[in-house]
C-alpha cells in the first residue's frame, strides 16, 4: 500500500513538473507568466518600436505580429518560426494586414485580405468581399471560430463589431453584434473563442481606466452574448490596451498595450485571470 502511494505521489510530482516546464517548441520557448501581465518574448522580439497585433499558429509554433517604426514607416507583417532549432524572424509580404490564423491553420486571415494555405506556403492575397456578401467594410482584424463564423470590425460604419455564422451550409449576411457590445468609441478588434464561447474587443468607455479598455462577454445558455465586462486593472491602464486573444491551448492572453505613436509591446498573462470574470456576467 505504502508503495503504491509513493509510486502515486512520483507520478504526480512528474506531471505537475511537465505542465509548468516550458516547451522549446512552442510560445517561442518562453518561461509561462503568471497573473500578472509580461512583456512577451522581450529578447526576440525588438520592443524599440511599435510591435502589435499577436497571433499564433494553432501548433502555436509560428508567432505573427506587426511592426512599425525605424526604417519600417509604415506597418510591416513579422513571423518567428523555429528553424532547426533557432527561432527565426522574417517579414511576410506582400500585405501587412492585422494577422489571424484559423483554428483548422488554413487561412490566414489579414483584415480586409486573406490567405490561403498551399503546399508551398500562404497562397496569393485575395479580398475578403468574396467571403462577406460582396459587401465593402472597413475590417481591420476578422477572426473565425471552428465552425466558420465570422467576427470582425467594420470602422467605415462608426466602429462596429459585425458576426456572420455558416447555417444550413450558406455562409450568412453580416450582422451587427448587440448594442451593449456596440457601445463606446472606437470598437474595434474582435476576437472569437474557437469554440464560440465567448468574444474579446476593446473599445473607449467613459467607465474604463483611460484610453481604450478590453471587454470580454460570455456565450448564455439561450446563445445570446452576456454583459461587456471589463478586464479590469490587471490588464487595462491609463493606455491604449488592444488586440486581445487567447492562445491556442486556452491557456494564455495576449494583447498590447499603445504607449502612442510608435510605440506599443505585447504582453501575456495566465487566461485565468479572464477566464475567473464568466461569473461576474
Amino acid at each position: 500500500m505504502k508503495t503504491n502511494y509513493t509510486l502515486l505521489t512520483l507520478l504526480t510530482a512528474l506531471l505537475i513538473t511537465s505542465c509548468n516546464s516550458k516547451d522549446p517548441l512552442t510560445y517561442l520557448g518562453q518561461e509561462p507568466p503568471g497573473l500578472v501581465p509580461e512583456l512577451f518574448a522581450p529578447e526576440l522580439i525588438k520592443n524599440e518600436f511599435r510591435e502589435a497585433a499577436a497571433a499564433f499558429s494553432p501548433d502555436a509554433k509560428e508567432f505573427y505580429f506587426r511592426r512599425r517604426g525605424g526604417k519600417y514607416k509604415k506597418n510591416a507583417l513579422f513571423v518567428i518560426k523555429n528553424i532547426e532549432n533557432q527561432w527565426v524572424e522574417s517579414e511576410v509580404t506582400p500585405y501587412p494586414g492585422e494577422p489571424f490564423v484559423t483554428p483548422d491553420g488554413k487561412t490566414l486571415f489579414l483584415g480586409r485580405k486573406y490567405r490561403e494555405l498551399t503546399p508551398s506556403g500562404w497562397g496569393e492575397v485575395k479580398d475578403t468581399k468574396s467571403l462577406l456578401d460582396n459587401k465593402d467594410m472597413g475590417i481591420m482584424r476578422l477572426t473565425a471560430s471552428a465552425n466558420g463564423t465570422y467576427v470582425f470590425d467594420d470602422y467605415k460604419s462608426d466602429d462596429v463589431l459585425r458576426m456572420s455564422r455558416i447555417k444550413n451550409g450558406k455562409r450568412e449576411a453580416p450582422k451587427l453584434l448587440p448594442k451593449h457590445i456596440n457601445s463606446g468609441k472606437w470598437t474595434a478588434h474582435p476576437f472569437i473563442a474557437a469554440d464560440e464561447s465567448y468574444l474579446i474587443w476593446d473599445s473607449e468607455r467613459a467607465e474604463g481606466h483611460g484610453d481604450n479598455d478590453l471587454y470580454i462577454s460570455f456565450k448564455q445558455e439561450d446563445d445570446s452574448w452576456g454583459n461587456a465586462i471589463n478586464l479590469g486593472d490587471k490588464i487595462n491602464t491609463e493606455h491604449a490596451e488592444a488586440y486581445g486573444s487567447i492562445s491556442p491551448d486556452g491557456k494564455y492572453f495576449f494583447f498590447h498595450r499603445s504607449y502612442g505613436g510608435d510605440n506599443a509591446d505585447i504582453y501575456w498573462v495566465d487566461a485565468k485571470v479572464i477566464m475567473d470574470l464568466r461569473v461576474k456576467q
